[in-house]
């Protein structure tokens, strides 16, 4: 985050050790410490507030997109569905002829042999 050299830090010491004595400077780095800790902390809670708002915005812009999406295929799905059903119905009434027209034959064909039957 910050960008100190060795030197930079080395003559921050000095300033320190000459500004608030050699007695009272363990004190100080130990309130400096304390500080920095807190800041990192605050810093921390503060980025994961924006974070979770983030997934929260990217969250809803998803839902919105696959409810946009889900409508446009149902939208065309149910336009697509007269012209299914159209090609069904003819073939399932062209299977359904053939089974009509044996079941006709055969209902006449039987009737004709149980009656050929009981009177031979």
């Amino acid at each position: 985050m910050f960008d100190i050299g060795s030197s930079e830090l080395l003559l921050t010491i000095i300033v320190a050790i000459v500004v608030i004595g050699p007695k009272d400077l363990p004190r100080a780095l130990y309130k400096v410490g304390q500080v920095v800790g807190k800041a990192r902390a605050m810093s921390r809670h503060f980025r994961a507030g924006i974070d979770e708002m983030v997934r929260h915005v990217e969250v809803e812009e998803m839902e919105k997109k696959w409810a946009a999406d889900n409508a446009r295929i149902m939208a065309q799905s149910e336009a697509d569905m007269p012209a299914l059903e159209a090609p069904a119905e003819e073939t399932l009434n062209a299977a359904a002829s053939p089974l009509d027209e044996g079941k006709s034959g055969d209902e006449g064909k039987s009737g004709d042999e149980g009656k050929s039957g009981l009177g031979a």
